[in-house]
């Protein structure tokens, strides 16, 4: 029986799908740019926190800092991994590359982690034996990171949204929040002494990581075990392709993700008729691209002998 493979593009290379993948070139070069001068400007501004947590003694800077880092790191691991899931495929990888966005998200997510965890042992261990804090330094710095992250901000919501700008929005809005502990810790600090408010607030910070972090990680972990797309219902999937003229049934149905933005799908389809085939094949794409956003298919149709023959043999998998 042969098995029928549709995309929304091919080229002399085998496989080559017309989808944004989220890097920095390709068509969004205005947003790619700005992505870029946000990194730069963002991992010069990293820096400089360092420096002045580190000289000023506020683990709230070093936080914030860490966090900016993180921020720096997922733009730049998301940039190359962009860049390698846009590679053709090949013999040895016949999808090509785009799992390296997935292990890209990897990296970022283990390493926004380990940041947390270092944070908040150092915030747990200031607690309990405080370490003096220079209030007014920690206030400069946490001024100047507020505005470069209002600045970045701004920068980012005049260029193309894309989903890349829409995701570095958001991490720069944990920057101005983790810019702005930094900020009432070196005020506290100055106005009461009160240096607890400094690891108090790196803990706050943490926990705006965490809120980013967790979140990536469940999605790349459903990604790498090959589990049906976020938003995507298997069922109404089946359903939904159940009732395309001339088909009996599905079974075999396996939805799964290539990347963040390409999805693919491998189906049986029971059918009346072969010669229907060519019609009912346009029907069922037609289906999944508009309804479900899935173009990377392989269905393989199957008259009703074959498909009592195939619900009778254990390799054929589960009727849906």
């Amino acid at each position: 029986m042969s098995t029928a493979h549709t995309h929304d593009h091919e080229n002399h290379h085998g496989h080559d799908h017309d989808h944004d993948h989220g890097g920095l070139g390709g068509h969004h070069h205005g947003s790619g740019k700005a992505l870029v001068f946000s990194l730069c400007f963002t991992f010069a501004f990293a820096i400089v926190e360092v420096v002045g947590g580190w000289l000023s003694g506020s683990l709230a800077l070093l936080s914030d800092a860490g966090h900016m880092f993180t921020d720096t790191s997922s733009l730049a691991i998301g940039a190359f991994a962009a860049w390698l899931s846009r590679r053709p495929a090949s013999n040895a990888h016949s999808f090509g590359l785009q799992r390296a966005e997935v292990l890209g998200a990897l990296v970022n997510a283990v390493m926004m982690i380990g940041v947390v965890v270092a944070i908040a042992i150092s915030a747990i261990h200031r607690l309990f034996q405080p370490e003096p804090v220079v209030g007014g330094m920690v206030m400069i710095i946490a001024g100047i990171g507020l505005l470069v992250n209002i600045i970045i901000g701004y920068i980012l919501l005049r260029g193309e949204q894309t989903m890349n700008v829409r995701g570095a929005l958001l991490h720069v809005l944990g920057d101005l929040m983790g810019s702005v502990a930094a900020l009432v810790a070196g005020f506290v600090i100055m106005a009461t002494g009160w240096t607890p408010i400094d690891p108090l607030l790196s803990i706050f910070v943490c926990v705006l990581i965490s809120l980013s972090a967790l979140p990536l990680l469940r999605e790349v972990v459903r990604v790498l075990m090959e589990g049906v797309p976020k938003g995507v219902d298997a069922v109404r999937v089946g359903e939904a392709l159940a009732k395309v003229e001339g088909v009996r049934s599905i079974h075999d149905l396996h939805i799964w993700s290539l990347s963040s933005s390409q999805r693919a799908l491998a189906a049986h389809v029971e059918i009346d008729a072969m010669e229907q085939w060519d019609h009912i094949l346009l029907e069922l794409q037609k289906t999944l691209a508009e309804r479900f956003r899935i173009s990377h298919t392989t269905l393989q149709p199957e008259n009703r002998i074959t498909a009592k023959d195939c619900a009778a043999d254990l390799d054929c998998g589960a009727t849906l």
